[in-house]
């Protein structure tokens, strides 16, 4: 989970593309080993992923603090592609989501990764990045295009993203929006998020 970004000092202004790159990110760093398992959300996980999401990314900067009320939304809407919890002693620590993205452009088969969420408690533990890796291969196998994400471009970096010319989110400074592709090549066009992201309860 990365909630540490390196961005200009004007970079989080009122527009939505800057709410979203808060939805998006929180850091991973390791201070101390401890046993996860990463696992897909089940029936009955619903309440503890919201209540670890909202947990997260309570004193986050730079958010409105409505990232459980995304998750659920983008889960009402049938739009969790990938909705991944991590474990530690069978209790749930962690959850990452993907989402399908649209693009003017007319392109298939892309998705948003986020919210990614650690509890306060196991933050900076390299959990997120368990996450990260192990949704980001579960997304490759569904033989999908690629995937796209909002955040610090050295963060996201050590995990294949790069930034794409003409591959754009209108509203923010286009070295914090990267892709990473399965198939080797970059669509154009700018990137819509899915509607849940405006959820605010």
């Amino acid at each position: 989970m990365h909630n540490k970004t390196l961005l200009p000092d004007n970079f989080f202004t009122a527009s939505r593309g800057s709410k979203i790159a808060a939805k998006l990110c929180v850091n991973s760093c390791k201070r101390f080993s401890v046993d996860v398992e990463i696992s897909n959300e089940k029936v009955g996980d619903e309440l503890k992923i919201h209540q670890i999401t909202e947990r997260a990314f309570l004193s986050a900067p730079h958010t409105d603090h409505t990232e459980h009320f995304i998750v659920d939304a983008l889960r009402c809407a049938g739009a969790l592609t990938i909705s991944q919890v991590a474990k530690s002693d069978e209790e749930i620590i962690g959850h990452v989501a993907i989402s399908p993205v649209t693009l003017s452009g007319g392109a298939t088969g892309w998705f948003g990764l986020g919210p990614i969420s650690v509890l306060p408690e196991y933050q900076r533990l390299g959990i997120g990045s368990k996450l990260m890796r192990s949704s980001l291969a579960a997304l490759e196998a569904m033989g999908t295009s690629g995937c796209v994400v909002l955040g610090d471009p050295g963060y996201y970096g050590r995990f294949g993203f790069t930034v794409v010319d003409g591959l754009v989110f209108p509203g923010v400074p286009p070295e914090y929006f990267q892709a990473l592709s399965f198939s080797g090549g970059f669509p154009r066009g700018e990137v819509l998020y899915h509607q849940a992201f405006s959820a605010k309860g």
